[in-house]
C-alpha cells in the first residue's frame, strides 16, 4: 500500500516547486505517485485503486467539500491539505474529525513532510488491520524458528524436494510462513478464544451487528451441526426448513432429535419458494406436533435464509411469531445483509435481540464477501451458556485451524467496515441493477427469442422486490404478502421454454445446454434449473466480468440461430460422446432434450412432488444408527416405494434434500420418484446431461440404486 494522489497545480510556481521536491522525497521512501486531472478523476481513482494511502491536494482550491466526498467512500484514508499563509482556516470542531493533516508550501520542506506522510500511513495501515491478522503479520514477519507442528515448518521442508518447491513457487512464502501451530501463544487460541483470537471475534460482532461472533474453519456445514447440537439435546423436537441444506440432514442424523418440517413453496420454474407465514403460527405447530409419533413442543427452529435464489424473509414477523426458545437463520448465501440498508428487516442480526429468544445467524463468509473457502461466522444475538456452547463448538472444531482461513474470516469483515464497506455493496447492487436492465433491453430489441430476468418489470431504484399476492412475475401461488423478498445481487436468467404459470411452449432451450456453452468460454454458473440460470454479483465481479457474460450470452444466441453442429459449439460435450453427437446440431438436441421435459410434463410434476412429503417411518437418526449396524441393502431406485430409505437423496441442482433418512415413498408421494426418475431419464438418453443426485448410484446398466432398510430392520 505505497500509492499517493497528488492533486495538480500547475502554472503556480511557488505550489508546482514545493509539490516537485515533495515527489522526489516520496518516491526516495519507495511511494508511487500519480496525478489525478481534477476532482472527478480523483474519486475514481479511489474508487477503483485500494492500494491507494494517501490524498495531497490544495487547501484553497478543495478545501472541505473534497474531504467529507473522500470520507464517504473511506473514512479513515489519509488526507494532507496545503496552504498557504494567507489560507482561510474556516473549520468547525466537526469538521477537524475528517482525516486531514495540513502542510505549508515552502521550498527545502519536502523531507519532513515525506517522513510525516510515511509515518501517517504506517498508522494508517496499522489502524486497517483487525486484531487477529495483524498479529498474524508480526509473527510471521519476525520469522521464529518454531519446533512444532506443521512440519513443513514455514515452507522449509518443501523446498528440500523438487515436486515440494513447485509447490513452494505456486503458493508464495508468506502462505508457508503463517501456516503455524495453535502453539504458537501470542497469537492466542480460536478453541478457548482467547488473544488475538477473542479480539478478532469481538471485533467481526462489532462488525456484524452481532452480540456474539465465532469464527469456523470447516464452512457453514459445520457452523450449522454446532448450533444445532448446542440448542436442540438428543429426544427434543425441532422445526426445520424442509429446502435446508444436507449439513443440517446430517446434524439431525448426528444428533436424537425429531424433526417436523415447514413446508416451503415452489414455483413453474422450480425456484425455491418461501415457507407461508401460516407455517410460523402456533396453532399450525400444535396441530403437526400432535401428528407427528414422539414429538413435544420444538424448542428450536431453523430457517433457510436467504433460499438459494435469493429470496429473502421478513424475518421481524418469523422472530416475534415463532413460539420457541431459539431460532436458526441458516444465511450462508447472504453474509453482506449488514452493509446496506435495503436489507434492514431481513436478516438474523437487523434490529435488537428478542427478550426470551435466542437468534443465531450462520453465514458463510467465503460465498459472496471476500475470505478463503470454508470460512465461515457464526452470530448471536440472546444469551447462551457460553462454556456449554464452546464444548459444540470444540465438538466440531479441529485443534488445528488453518491460520490463513481464520485471518481472511477477519479480514473480510475488516473490508466490510465502516463506509468502504458500504461501498462495495452498493457497487454489486449496481452493477446487478445495470445487468438485469441490460438483459431487458437485449430482449426488447430481439425480433426472435432472447433470455429474460426473473424480477418485477421496470425496476429503477436499488431494494429488495416484495413478492407481492397481485403481481405475476413470480409465480408463486396464494403468497402472504409483506413475507418474501428478491435480493438484487441474486440474477435468475430465464431461457425460452417454461412460462411462471407452468406452460410450457412449443419452443424451448434447456438451461443446462446455455450452462455448458458458458462453462465452454470460462463462465461458471452457480445453479442451474430446467429453464433458468442463477448467477451471483459477489463484491468480486467489476463491470468487466459482468460485461463477459452480457458478451457470452448474446454469442450463445448468435450460434444457436445458426444451428452449428453440437461439435463445434460444445466440443467438450462432444467428446463425452463423440458418436452420439457426431451429426446433431444445437437446436436438435435443445429440441429433443425440452421434449423429453414436455413428455414429463415438468411443471405439474414439480408441484406435486413437493407438494407432499413422503411419510416419516422413523428419525433421521435412527435410520442412520441402522445404517450403521449394517441393516441395510441396495434396490433399484423404481423398487423403492414401500421402502424405508437409509440415506437422504437429493438432486444437484438445486441441492435441498428430497427425501430423508428413515423416511418412505408411498403411492401418494410417488410424485417424488417420478420427478427423480426422469432427472435419471435426460441423462440416460443424453451423455453429459446426468444429474448428480446424493444418494442415488448409478450402475453399469445404467440404472440407479439406493440404500434401504432390511425390511426385518423397518418394522
Amino acid at each position: 500500500m505505497n500509492v499517493i494522489a497528488i492533486m495538480n497545480h500547475l502554472g503556480v510556481y511557488f505550489k508546482e516547486e514545493p509539490i516537485r521536491e515533495l515527489h522526489k522525497a516520496l518516491e526516495g521512501l519507495g511511494f508511487r505517485i500519480v496525478y489525478p486531472v481534477d476532482r472527478d478523476d480523483l474519486m475514481k481513482v479511489i474508487e477503483n485503486n485500494a492500494q491507494l494511502a494517501g490524498v495531497v491536494f490544495d487547501w484553497d482550491t478543495y478545501n472541505l467539500g473534497l474531504c467529507e466526498d473522500i470520507s464517504k467512500l473511506n473514512e479513515k484514508l489519509p488526507l494532507y491539505a496545503f496552504a498557504n499563509t494567507q489560507s482561510a482556516m474556516d473549520v468547525s470542531l466537526s469538521d477537524l474529525r475528517l482525516n486531514v493533516r495540513f502542510f505549508e508550501y515552502a521550498l527545502g520542506g519536502s523531507a519532513d513532510i515525506a517522513a510525516k506522510i510515511k509515518q501517517t500511513t504506517d498508522e494508517y495501515i496499522d489502524e486497517i488491520l483487525p486484531p487477529l491478522t495483524k498479529a498474524l503479520f508480526k509473527y510471521v514477519r519476525e520469522g521464529k524458528y518454531t519446533f512444532c507442528t506443521p512440519g513443513h515448518m514455514g515452507g522449509t521442508a518443501f523446498q528440500k524436494s523438487p515436486v515440494g518447491s513447485l509447490f513452494y513457487d505456486f503458493f508464495g512464502a508468506n502462505a508457508m510462513k503463517s501456516d503455524i501451530s495453535i502453539s504458537v501463544s501470542e497469537l492466542g487460541s480460536l478453541l478457548d478464544h482467547s488473544g488475538p483470537h477473542k479480539e478478532a471475534e469481538e471485533y467481526i460482532a462489532n462488525v456484524f451487528n452481532a452480540e456474539r461472533s465465532y469464527m469456523v474453519t470447516n464452512g457453514t456445514s459445520t457452523a450449522n451441526k454446532i448450533i444445532g447440537m448446542y440448542s436442540a439435546p438428543a429426544g427434543s423436537t425441532i422445526l426445520i426448513d424442509r429446502n435446508c441444506h444436507k449439513s443440517l440432514t446430517h446434524l439431525m442424523m448426528m444428533s436424537d432429535v425429531t424433526p417436523i418440517y415447514f413446508r416451503p413453496t415452489r414455483n413453474a420454474y422450480g425456484i425455491l419458494g418461501g415457507i407461508p407465514q401460516s407455517e410460523f403460527k402456533h396453532e399450525t405447530i400444535e396441530a403437526r406436533v400432535k401428528s407427528t409419533p414422539n414429538a413435544t413442543w420444538p424448542v428450536h427452529a431453523v430457517v433457510t435464509n436467504s433460499t438459494y435464489d435469493g429470496l429473502l424473509y421478513n424475518t421481524d414477523f418469523i422472530k416475534q411469531t415463532l413460539d420457541v426458545k431459539s431460532i436458526h437463520f441458516d444465511s450462508a448465501w447472504v453474509p453482506y445483509t449488514n452493509f446496506s440498508p435495503i436489507y434492514k428487516g431481513l436478516c438474523g442480526m437487523s434490529g435488537d435481540r428478542v427478550e426470551g429468544k435466542v437468534i443465531y445467524e450462520t453465514q458463510s463468509t467465503h460465498k459472496l464477501l471476500a475470505a478463503f473457502s470454508q470460512a465461515s461466522m457464526i452470530h448471536v444475538k440472546g444469551d447462551v451458556n457460553e462454556e456449554t456452547f464452546n464444548e459444540a463448538y470444540m465438538m466440531h472444531t479441529t485443534t488445528s485451524p488453518h491460520y490463513g482461513i481464520v485471518a481472511s474470516t477477519e479480514t473480510a469483515a475488516a473490508m466490510m467496515k465502516g463506509n468502504s464497506g458500504k461501498r462495495l455493496i452498493e457497487g454489486s447492487i449496481k452493477r446487478a441493477i445495470t445487468f438485469r436492465k441490460e438483459i431487458k433491453r437485449l430482449r426488447g430489441e430481439s425480433e426472435s427469442w432472447f433470455f429474460d430476468v426473473w424480477q418485477p418489470e421496470g425496476i429503477e431504484k436499488a431494494e429488495c422486490w416484495p413478492l407481492s399476492s397481485d403481481s405475476e412475475w413470480h409465480g408463486f401461488k396464494d403468497i402472504d404478502n409483506n413475507h418474501m423478498y428478491l435480493d438484487p445481487i441474486k440474477v435468475t436468467l430465464l431461457t425460452p421454454g417454461l412460462e411462471k404459470d407452468g406452460t410450457m411452449g412449443e419452443f424451448g432451450i434447456p438451461a443446462s445446454i446455455v450452462a455448458k456453452y458458458l462453462d465452454e468460454h470460462g463462465i461458471i454458473v452457480e445453479k442451474t434449473g430446467p429453464y433458468n440460470l442463477l448467477f451471483l454479483f459477489s463484491i468480486g465481479i467489476d463491470n468487466t466480468k459482468a460485461l463477459s457474460l452480457l458478451r457470452a450470452l448474446t454469442d450463445f444466441k448468435r450460434a444457436f440461430d445458426r444451428n452449428l453442429r453440437v461439435k463445434n459449439i460444445l466440443p467438450s460435450l462432444y467428446n463425452e460422446a463423440p458418436e452420439f453427437y457426431e451429426n446433431m446440431r444445437i437446436q436438435d438436441l435443445a429440441a429433443n432434450i425440452h421434449k423429453l421435459i414436455q413428455h414429463h410434463n415438468l411443471p405439474d410434476l414439480m408441484f406435486r412432488a413437493f407438494e407432499v412429503l413422503p411419510d416419516m417411518v422413523m428419525t433421521p437418526y435412527k435410520a442412520f444408527q441402522k445404517e450403521l449396524h449394517g441393516e441395510v441393502e441396495e434396490v433399484y431406485m423404481d423398487e423403492m416405494v414401500g421402502r424405508v430409505n437409509a440415506n437422504m437423496i437429493l438432486p444437484y441442482p438445486p441441492g435441498v434434500p428430497l427425501v430423508m433418512p428413515g423416511e418412505m415413498i408411498t403411492e401418494e408421494s410417488r410424485p417424488v420418484l417420478e420427478f427423480l426418475e426422469m432427472l435419471c431419464e435426460i441423462g440416460a438418453h443424453y451423455p453429459g446431461f446426468e444429474t448428480d443426485i446424493h444418494g442415488a448410484y448409478r450402475q453399469t446398466d445404467g440404472r440407479y440404486t439406493v440404500k434401504v432398510l432390511k425390511k426385518s430392520s423397518a418394522e
